[in-house]
């Protein structure tokens, strides 16, 4: 467990230029003290006692900000940066070194059962606010940018952005020239689509007319 724990903090220290000191890091960053609370809430639920690991993962929530449900899997050196706003799903798999920073959502689509969350490789980064929604794989060594929707499976080595996601970099070589200051606004093509429905429908109506 100590060895796990320094292990921990030294991940902390080598990817957060801002840490100090190991007493600092063990005592105020949110997102260590989350992850070793999801350890016992884990135990716990492994050991089907659910309420408890319940009561352990909502009281990380209330303490840390970050909500991981107890049933989770959780690879080594997870470091999860300010952290705010972080949500894992139930059937969320998480590989070895992976880095997660603040309003993150590894979450489902909808309320089907079984594995509905997605599994993440090894030494992933996934930018602030973004959002991760289905049952599929990130690759290994792939960066999910700030802000991206990603619904669909991302290949190994990989950089994704955009809402929703596509990939723009793989295997160090760009292979898509997508715009990141002009991405595609969704809800505008959604109102663009339902202006052209309602003057084909008007047109309609005029004919029969």
């Amino acid at each position: 467990m100590f060895k796990r724990l320094r292990e921990d903090i030294k991940v902390v220290k080598e990817r957060d230029p801002a840490a100090r000191s190991s007493l600092e890091v063990l005592l105020l960053y949110p997102g260590l003290k989350a992850i070793r609370m999801h350890r016992k809430a884990n135990w716990f639920y492994r050991h089907k006692m659910f309420f408890l690991a319940r009561y352990v993962s909502q009281n990380a929530v209330r303490k840390t900000g970050i909500e991981i449900h107890p049933a989770a899997q959780i690879g080594r050196r997870l470091f999860i940066d300010h952290g705010t706003g972080v949500v894992i799903g139930e059937t969320t798999i998480i590989g070895d070194d992976v880095t997660i920073y603040q309003g993150v959502t590894l979450g489902g689509t909808g309320k089907q059962t079984g594995k509905r969350h997605p599994t993440i490789g090894n030494n992933v980064v996934i930018g602030s606010g973004a959002k991760v929604l289905g049952p599929f794989t990130i690759g290994d060594n792939s960066n999910i940018a700030a802000g991206a929707v990603v619904l669909e499976e991302i290949p190994p080595n990989s950089t994704a952005v955009g809402v929703p996601a596509k990939i723009v970099k793989q295997n160090g070589v760009r292979v898509d020239d997508l715009d990141q200051i002009h991405i595609p606004d969704p809800v505008a093509q959604e109102f663009e689509k339902l202006y052209l429905r309602i003057e084909e429908l008007e047109k309609k109506l005029e004919d029969k007319e």
